[in-house]
């Protein structure tokens, strides 16, 4: 049994593009209108100790910013039905002739390793202020804030840098991989474990602690990766937090020779790919037999989840034989999510889920609001084990709301499909989430202390005894909070994207979608407030 074949109508896309295009224009129209007339509120902008201010932006946002998401909802939903529009948005495709570039290879993954000894031996060696330490600046400014963006803003470059992967490839060859009932797991105790270290450990702020963390993970990291061959791709939670930003990003490493199999399609310079009637919105639909659970729903993937490497897909930068047939492509933001090519597992979602709770968390804890929870438990409850069970229990209720909303899809959709997939198949959607709050949590962060990174860097073991702090506009709040807008809005698109692949005509993957936007209205409003609480350092 084969999934349902598809509506094939086919309205004019330009005309589509056009009253699209006026509709978010009219919008962004109104929201500019609304800000003449509303009172500024504060912003929360990460700091080493609270060493930069918070800055101004229009609370108007957090107030309206769900009704924009449902009404930017209903747009996709209602103006983009067409397959043949969806799929030409997701399957275009730039080559890009980077190829001489590879030469640069050895040194990328030298300034990696470079970098990794330079953290550790300042970190134990140099200044004790963080604000002059370049560990801490290269680690949380440099790296963790400026870099990451740039994982999903331009491309996922972190299997090139990795010092970890490149240390990893001078061992012995590795002849195990973890066996599959294994699955990413480890790597989600991982992401859950180091968010809640940074939190309660002076990891942010003391030189020497970063440096034993860093020490700690090298010798975890290269001891597991001479074990396991599939170390960073199922438990390394860096590596996966990378990978998974990595698909929102524009630039993709893609093989042209997966997308032309069996459908004579290409991608080429300025041409968009055409797929055989299997591919919708650039995403190959699982094949194989279709199961039904007791419950009498099918699961189109089971058969293709069983014989998957947990996990996302290989990380661009491993090498190996089909790596090197791999050509980077230009595409519009955020469509490799919409043309993942299947459903995820349960480790991967719970994975993707984690990612998404760990952004919230880490601006949940520096608001006064949790602040003056933690300390009124204080006398009963250490705040090591508030902390600790709440970074579980958080990333436990996610993970329930997720899966009762595609319940609810199973139903407003009127769908046999098991609520398992619906899960997998939509997870991808929850990423570019996590990447707007990750901005908006750390561009001001970023910019604010980059003249510091940049005077410490010329002398890393006697750095200057003051550094510049950048002063953000008040105007910069308003930029932070529609970063997350923009998130939500390249969410909807995947979500939409991954439905009109999935169900068939065109009400059935509208109706499929009511569930998620409720669910992403309240987040959205929630994490909004957080998003403007200024900061407080947080009760360890």
């Amino acid at each position: 049994m084969t999934p349902r074949p598809r509506s094939r109508s086919r309205p004019r896309a330009r005309v589509v593009t056009r009253v699209g295009v006026r509709l978010a224009v009219a919008g962004l129209g109104a929201l500019v209108v609304l800000a003449w007339f509303v009172q500024p509120g504060l912003a929360h902008a990460g700091s080493l100790s609270g060493s930069l201010q918070s800055v101004q932006a229009p609370f108007w946002l957090v107030v309206v910013t769900g009704g924009g998401i449902v009404a930017a909802s209903f747009l996709f939903a209602t103006l983009v039905t067409d397959h043949d529009t969806i799929r030409e948005v997701n399957d275009y495709r730039v080559l890009l002739p980077l190829g001489p570039l590879r030469r640069l290879l050895p040194l990328i993954r030298g300034m990696g390793v470079a970098g990794l000894v330079a953290v550790v031996v300042v970190g134990l060696a140099g200044p004790r202020d963080p604000l002059v330490n370049l560990a801490v600046l290269v680690v949380w400014v440099g790296w963790w804030a400026g870099y990451t963006m740039t994982a999903y803003l331009v491309a996922d470059s972190w299997p090139l840098v990795n010092p970890w992967r490149t240390l990893s490839s001078l061992l012995p060859e590795r002849g195990r991989s973890l066996p599959g009932r294994v699955g990413a797991w480890p790597s989600l105790v991982g992401l859950l474990g180091l968010v809640w270290l940074e939190v309660v450990s002076p990891v942010g702020d003391s030189p020497t602690t970063l440096a034993v963390v860093v020490l700690a993970y090298t010798a975890v990291t290269l001891v597991g990766a001479a074990m396991y061959e599939n170390w960073f791709e199922r438990v390394d939670p860096v590596a996966r937090v990378f990978r998974l930003y990595g698909l929102m990003a524009p630039i993709q490493r893609d093989d042209p020779t997966e997308d032309a199999r069996g459908a004579g399609g290409s991608v080429d310079a300025g041409v968009t790919t055409r797929h055989d009637p299997a591919h919708d919105g650039g995403v190959e639909l699982p094949r194989g037999s279709v199961e039904r659970d007791e419950s009498g729903g099918t699961d189109a993937g089971r058969d293709r989840s069983a014989e998957r490497d947990s996990g996302p897909p290989r990380d661009a930068g491993e090498e190996d034989t089909s790596d090197r047939e791999r050509t980077p492509t230009l595409s519009v933001p955020g469509t490799a999510l919409a043309r993942y090519r299947d459903a995820m597992g349960p480790d991967d979602v719970a994975f993707v889920v984690a990612l998404l709770w760990v952004t919230t968390y880490d601006g949940l804890v520096s608001t006064p609001a949790w602040n003056g929870v933690v300390g009124g438990l204080a006398p009963v409850v250490p705040p090591l084990v508030t902390h600790l069970v709440t970074v579980v229990v958080g990333f436990g209720l996610f993970l329930l709301v997720y899966r009762v909303s595609t319940r609810f899809v199973r139903e407003t959709a009127e769908t046999y499909v098991t609520t398992r997939f619906v899960a997998g198949w939509f997870a991808p959607a929850l990423v570019p989430i996590a990447a707007g709050y990750h901005v908006a949590h750390f561009l001001g962060y970023f910019l604010s202390l980059a003249p510091a990174l940049a005077g410490v860097l010329a002398s890393p073991l006697d750095p200057p005894t003051t550094v510049t702090l950048v002063t953000l506009p008040g105007w910069f709040g308003s930029l932070q909070l529609g970063f997350v807008v923009a998130g939500h809005l390249l969410a909807v698109w995947v979500a939409h994207a991954r439905a009109f692949e999935l169900f068939p005509g065109r009400l059935q993957p509208i109706r499929s979608q009511y569930p998620f936007v409720v669910v992403m209205i309240v987040y959205t409003m929630t994490s909004l407030w957080v998003v403007a609480q200024p900061f407080t350092a947080p009760i360890t």
